[in-house]
């Protein structure tokens, strides 16, 4: 037989050992942030129907919550807030004892080591479900930034570490940035979602916020899925409007937009592991399709391997215990 002359690539993996050793990507419990949705009220913690394992939860459940992901390992929180009263400007967004508010106060007082990053927009606050100010069923830019100014305030002086605004609307860093210096909080950076499209994904989520638009959608404001250069638009006004970190939402769709951010931009790149993502991982583990703690490391690993420094994920508590296995 003719000698053949190729690449011997099977040599890198030939052990479990072997192939650590020259593993590109890693993740770890540092990388994830764990969104919470927390409700007005008492003794409550409903678990979301179309989210398996993620609960709304009250003020007096948060303790129990929050110190679940502290066993983990896990020291970052998405915060989103569900009122009891919803109004046409969505004053509970900005309200000093809003339901964020009190559990960014509780959090900071009870787990001061916990990152904090506070969801900044209207839409769970408005009973229309829209992220802004609507005037003849149009979302006004300009006067939805006011509000979006007074809600990330009166969230950073709740204790809010990191202020994540996720409306939309054209100029809201730049705005955000301007009220959180002259409240005198100049070192709380800005996590932008920078590049959130109208995607098909969200409507799990929108379950457990409440807050579907009780009109039209949100096509005018969040991009268009088959946008790319658009995308980079949008990163490159944000990080010159003062933005400390760039969110691509949703992820696993987008990977090639994670990508494409990161090697453009030099700022630690989000990527937003969605409700939709979520929910289709596990209804088909449920129906024992998938192998679950496969499919949710290898899909948290892409994202990093595309690009992410970070992954906002509903998974989180699971994948803490997952690498806790693998250790």
């Amino acid at each position: 037989m003719q000698e053949l002359s190729f690449a011997r690539h099977r040599r890198l993996r030939t052990s479990t050992s072997m192939r650590a050793l020259v593993r590109e990507t890693s993740l770890s419990k540092d990388d994830l942030i764990y969104p919470m949705f927390v409700i007005e009220g008492d003794n409550i913690k409903n678990e979301v129907s179309s989210m398996p394992g993620v609960f709304q939860v009250s003020l007096d459940n948060l303790e129990e919550e929050i110190q679940e992901l502290v066993n983990l390992g896990i020291r970052s929180v998405l915060l989103f807030g569900i009122p009891k009263e919803k109004d046409e400007v969505g004053s509970q967004a900005y309200c000093e004892t809003g339901i964020v508010q009190e559990a960014l106060r509780k959090i900071k007082r009870d787990f001061p080591e916990i990152i904090t990053v506070a969801d900044t927009c209207l839409c769970e606050f408005t009973s229309h479900g829209h992220c802004g100010v609507i005037h003849e069923g149009d979302v006004e830019n300009d006067p939805s930034l006011d509000l979006l100014v007074q809600t990330a305030v009166s969230q950073a002086r709740a204790g809010a570490d990191i202020i994540a605004p996720s409306n939309m609307m054209d100029g809201f860093v730049t705005a955000i940035r301007k009220g959180l210096d002259e409240a005198g909080f100049k070192n709380i950076p800005i996590m932008s979602y920078a590049v959130k499209y109208s995607s098909a994904f969200y409507g799990p989520f929108r379950d457990a916020a409440e807050s579907t638009p009780q009109f039209g959608d949100r096509k005018t404001y969040q991009m268009d899925p088959a946008n790319r250069m658009e995308a980079l638009r949008e990163a490159e006004s944000d990080i010159a409007e003062g933005a400390d970190f760039l969110i691509v939402k949703p992820a696993l769709s987008y990977l090639d937009i994670v990508r494409e951010v990161k090697d453009r931009f030099n700022a630690p790149i989000v990527a937003y592991n969605v409700s939709g993502e979520y929910s289709m991982v596990k209804a088909a583990a449920m129906n024992g399709w998938i192998n679950e703690k496969d499919i949710v490391l290898e899909k948290l690993t892409s994202m990093k391997r595309a690009g992410a420094d970070l992954i906002i994920t509903y998974f989180a508590k699971d994948a803490a215990r997952y690498l806790d296995e693998r250790e």
